[in-house]
């Protein structure tokens, strides 16, 4: 059977003895536990920041040593057994929370309010003279610990190599090399694609991964190569021949997750109907009412002057080190389209020294990766945490941006989109944020950035702002796509 030579060097290409497919020697992994363990670390989480709430709300109010024992003890029993009555620990298994804890907001802020009743008997019933104030000062720090616990968890574990999944593509063509492309940049997945399995294969864009076989080469597949997860994408088999791939992945334990056609326009679907029993995900009618448009510009106004405050000794002493470093102004302008196509000046911070152009002369091409000779210490420390960005907030206050949003591009780029349904970006105002800096940031490309602006604008709501706001910061600190 013909394969292709995977060029990735994360990937060890299984081979074809006669007619026995002979796995590699893969380290022990327990990447099929990983939702276990995932869960488990997130108790352990949960209970050391309860331990850590309760200790310090205790201490505010001036508990004794034998009531503050008692209180902590409750509370830590109390936090836990609420977080997995919200369903908090429910979902392991699944992709997006193993990413992230963005989706197990709703859950976390109710499972807050509910702790607060149990704490407040506890907090009572530990002789506390101020039982309210004990309760809503641990309840307050519980909800600070808690996710930053959380989000320590995941981020520790998605460096864990055994907890990576392997994964085999069941298609090929353009959508499975995203798929392969996507697995081996954005890592805070876990996944690694050893391959695909496909009858007739796309010609086209089909990714740089062996073939392991046909269809009906899965079980065996799965079976003898310890595949942990299979993603089915676009494929030339028909509808009973996918189906027999889901029942076999089913049947053998493994994870499956499926590309759906018009993925494209996918975002924008929220409800799930049926028709006769026949399950519909429905796309509703893109309409940004006036009421919609006044809530966004005061989430912004509210939360971008807020910032400003907040993080005001921050910004003065970047500006100071872009001053002492190098000669030149704070700021950095560039005109970039807005909404409507008007034009603004977007402010950075300056992070190139002001003879770039003379110090690139002589570096030739830069490879990916490599250190650009036009960029300051302070600047590439900015870029690395996107601090660079900060002044963008008084873009926001002045109403030439909005927190979340299409980010804007430059003129040159702008002039490039020729499709009527690319201007549909400048219907909303830019973002500080988007939906291209939580998936990847520098590394999406051009075309994928443009087409995930679309989907934010066609299906835009307040709550969808609000979950790119909480991905934002994860995104940043992890550093992905950070140029």
């Amino acid at each position: 059977m013909e394969s292709s030579v995977a060029t990735h060097s994360e990937d060890v290409a299984p081979v074809r003895d006669g007619a026995t497919l002979v796995a590699p020697q893969w380290p022990a992994s327990k990447s099929r536990q990983r939702g276990s363990i995932l869960v488990r670390m997130l108790l352990g989480a949960d209970v050391l920041a309860a331990v850590n709430a309760a200790l310090l709300g205790g201490f505010i109010v001036g508990l004794k040593p034998d009531e503050l024992v008692l209180f902590i003890t409750g509370a830590t029993i109390a936090w836990p057994l609420t977080a997995f009555a919200l369903g908090l620990y429910n979902d392991g298994g699944r992709l997006r929370f193993w990413v992230s804890g963005v989706s197990e907001v709703p859950q976390a802020l109710t499972a807050i309010v509910l702790f607060s009743w149990p704490l407040f008997i506890i907090a009572n019933a530990s002789g506390a003279s101020t039982p309210g104030a004990a309760a809503l000062w641990t309840v307050l720090l519980t909800a600070v610990l808690s996710p930053l616990a959380r989000a320590s968890v995941r981020t520790k574990l998605h460096r864990e190599a055994p907890l990576r999944q392997r994964a085999v593509i069941v298609g090929s063509g353009v959508v499975a090399g995203q798929l392969v492309e996507k697995m081996r940049t954005q890592d805070q997945y876990g996944i690694l694609p050893i391959g695909l399995v496909d009858d007739t294969p796309y010609e086209i864009g089909t990714p740089d991964v062996p073939r392991l076989g046909d269809l009906g080469d899965l079980e065996s597949v799965i079976r003898e190569l310890g595949v942990d997860r299979v993603v089915i994408a676009f494929s030339k088999a028909g509808h009973e021949e996918l189906l027999h791939c889901i029942r076999v992945c089913r049947s053998q334990g493994v994870a499956v997750d499926v590309v759906p056609r018009l993925f494209e326009f996918l975002d924008c679907g929220r409800t799930l109907d049926h028709v006769g029993g026949l399950p519909l995900l429905s796309i509703g009618t893109p309409h940004l009412t006036r009421a919609s448009q006044i809530a966004k510009r005061a989430l912004d106004v509210t939360l971008s002057a807020l910032l400003i405050l907040l993080l005001a000794p921050l910004i003065a002493m970047i500006a100071v080190a872009i001053r002492v470093e190098s000669p030149g102004p704070v700021f950095f302008r560039q005109p970039r389209p807005g909404r409507g196509q008007k034009t603004f000046d977007m402010l950075k911070f300056r992070s190139m020294y002001e003879d770039a152009a003379l110090r690139l002369d002589g570096a030739g091409v830069l490879a990916k990766g490599a250190e650009d000779p036009r960029t300051t210490r302070v600047g590439r420390f900015l870029r690395r945490f996107s601090l660079d960005e900060l002044p963008q907030l008084l873009n926001v206050v002045r109403g030439e941006m909005s927190l979340v949003g299409p980010r804007p591009l430059v003129l040159e780029e702008s002039a490039t989109l020729d499709e009527s349904w690319h201007v549909r970006r400048f219907e909303l105002r830019p973002g500080l944020t988007g939906p291209w800096q939580i998936q990847g940031r520098s590394d999406t490309p051009f075309q994928e950035r443009i087409r995930l602006d679309y989907q934010y604008v066609a299906g835009w709501s307040l709550a969808r702002d609000v979950e790119i706001l909480l991905a934002t910061l994860p995104a940043v600190l992890a550093g992905r796509g950070a140029y």
